[in-house]
């Protein structure tokens, strides 16, 4: 069984070792999708995932993919690709647009777990400052993209999309070369993660690092 969370309550959530085993991850059901119940579940390693016609869910798999800016792998064929310049990549100029395109269908899917309840909700924590995009672009094309919330040095990431080869890859390196993170969560593992240096690490130790690197929610800037 897993904990119920009440939407009128303050927000809170059960200790992540409760999770289930099967499936995965899966910790707690309800709640809100607010900014103050979303910012409490990052910084715990808790994130939401649910479909359409399911409860909000909320999830904390072990062991976690998680990406060191250090280790990440730039092939020759992307480091070429970045360095003919083609492409233009920008912050925060696209976030509706990237993330509609993250839950548009995809080829071989059938439907998608970003639902208008949590395109609303990651909006308004783009609005506060707490969600952000990377967006790559050809010319006036909108081409690929990535989005997720950043807390301390922390980004946690949440979707991507491209539209041509390589696209969210750029994006990631993108949020690399950027510097300002030291941690990258990517939740769940996925052969194009591995590709770029991704790898699991334990329940234990991704909260360790979380408890070290996210820093008060007070003293996180806004937009």
């Amino acid at each position: 069984m897993i904990s119920w969370l009440d939407s009128e309550s303050e927000p809170h959530f059960p200790q992540t070792s409760s999770a289930l085993e099967e499936p995965a991850g899966l910790l707690a059901a309800g709640g809100k999708l607010s900014i103050d119940w979303l910012l409490l579940a990052y910084r715990h390693g808790i994130f939401p995932w649910f479909s359409h016609g399911e409860p909000i869910l909320w999830w904390s798999p072990a062991p976690r993919t998680v990406l060191y800016p250090q280790k990440f792998h730039l092939s020759k064929s992307l480091g070429k690709l970045a360095r003919q310049g083609r492409y233009q990549i920008t912050e925060n100029c696209n976030f509706n647009e990237v993330i509609e395109a993250c839950a548009a269908n995809r080829p071989g899917q059938q439907g998608t777990w970003i639902n208008r309840q949590m395109i609303d909700a990651y909006c308004a924590m783009h609005r506060a400052g707490f969600a952000h995009s990377i967006e790559c672009h050809d010319g006036d094309d909108l081409v690929g993209g990535l989005y997720g919330i950043a807390i301390g040095q922390v980004f946690f990431g949440e979707s991507m999309f491209s539209r041509v080869a390589n696209a969210s890859k750029l994006c990631i390196k993108h949020l690399v070369d950027c510097e300002r993170f030291e941690l990258i969560d990517c939740q769940l593992p996925t052969e194009h993660l591995r590709s770029l240096g991704a790898c699991e690490i334990s329940r234990i130790d991704f909260e360790a690092a979380l408890a070290r690197l996210t820093c008060p929610v007070d003293s996180e800037p806004r937009a």
